[in-house]
């Protein structure tokens, strides 16, 4: 097992906890949250295999599966615990969103795709799922609000390419573009930093 793989699935978790998540405030029965969280784990990652004309990531390998019910199982007997840091529920998307958008970005490149596919491809492993779950959940999808979501995976990809342009190692590089991600991610919420809202032109009468 590569970097990669460990990214892919702890990605899966993390991204699956916070699908779940939000599926339990909406008062959900525990099917429907695991449908959330699996769709929410791999949404982004079947888009993009889709268009790279590969057989989708999970379709291959039933972990992915056991991996969602294990969130599934870790939110039920840790629901309390949960729901007292609830503030904190979005440190688990900024962690699936940082793994996914890296991995998503690899992917594309070992299928030797330019930079420019990679790090579309990189924002929609990362972002995609979440969309799929606000959508589910009958919520905006975050990505079209005014916070710094679908930006933090532009950044982190970056800092991923750069580094392994330089020459760094795969893991280095990996890790980076990562810590990127979450980093700016977090920052920007703690922070209250958002990016600017479009605004209809008011007209004079």
């Amino acid at each position: 097992m590569n970097i990669t793989d460990i990214f892919e699935y702890l990605g899966t978790f993390a991204f699956a906890i916070s699908g779940i998540r939000f599926a339990a405030a909406k008062r959900f029965d525990w099917f429907g949250a695991y449908v959330v969280g699996f769709a929410t784990a791999i949404g982004g990652g079947t888009i993009r295999d889709v268009l790279l004309d590969t057989t989708p990531f999970w379709m291959n390998n039933a972990n992915y599966l056991i991996c969602t019910a294990v969130a599934l199982l870790t939110v039920i007997v840790f629901r309390k615990y949960i729901v007292k840091f609830n503030r904190t529920l979005f440190v688990f998307d900024a962690i699936g969103l940082s793994f996914f958008t890296i991995v998503g970005m690899q992917k594309s490149i070992d299928f030797g795709q330019p930079f420019w596919v990679a790090m579309i491809m990189g924002v929609l492993t990362g972002c995609a799922g979440g969309i799929m779950r606000d959508v589910l959940i009958n919520d905006v999808p975050i990505v079209f609000k005014k916070e710094i979501y679908a930006m933090a995976s532009v950044f982190g990809g970056i800092v991923f390419y750069v580094c392994w342009r330089l020459g760094m190692s795969l893991m280095f590089a990996e890790i980076a573009g990562a810590v990127a991600v979450f980093a700016l991610r977090v920052y920007s919420v703690m922070k209250n930093i958002d990016l600017p809202q479009m605004k209809e032109e008011e007209h004079d009468e």
